[in-house]
């Protein structure tokens, strides 16, 4: 499906938002209770999730100081790669080069997979 990038952090992450610029789509970005979280989409499709998780952790290489340190000090950062289940086909892969994994350890980054149950049809009534 896609590749959030989800951060939550006990500092407001509005100054790594706004460094991200428009690279970025905000999901959504707030406060629940002390701790902040951003959810987030490049704002421009790559042909799949290997792409989108390297052209993340380009960008946040490329981040000045500041909103690095933020990055840093976060509790959670997130690549969560979306996967819709289905009934076919009956298995499908999802591959990442050694260096996308790599790329995502250098800065601290996990890679996680939610895999959502098949969508069924509504009953027509």
């Amino acid at each position: 499906m896609n590749v959030d990038l989800d951060v939550y952090s006990r500092s407001n992450l509005q100054p790594l938002i706004t460094a991200l610029g428009k690279n970025v789509f905000v999901l959504h970005a707030g406060r629940d209770k002390r701790t902040y979280s951003a959810h987030l989409e490049l704002a421009r499709n790559t042909k799949n999730a290997d792409a989108t998780i390297r052209r993340f952790c380009t960008l946040i290489e490329a981040l000045a100081k500041a909103p690095r340190d933020l990055w840093n000090r976060a509790k959670v950062r997130d690549f969560n790669i979306g996967v819709q289940a289905g009934m076919d086909p009956h298995s499908y892969e999802i591959e990442l080069e050694e260096g996308t994994v790599k790329a995502a350890s250098e800065i601290h980054a996990r890679i996680v997979f939610t895999v959502y149950a098949p969508e069924t049809e509504r009953k027509r009534t």
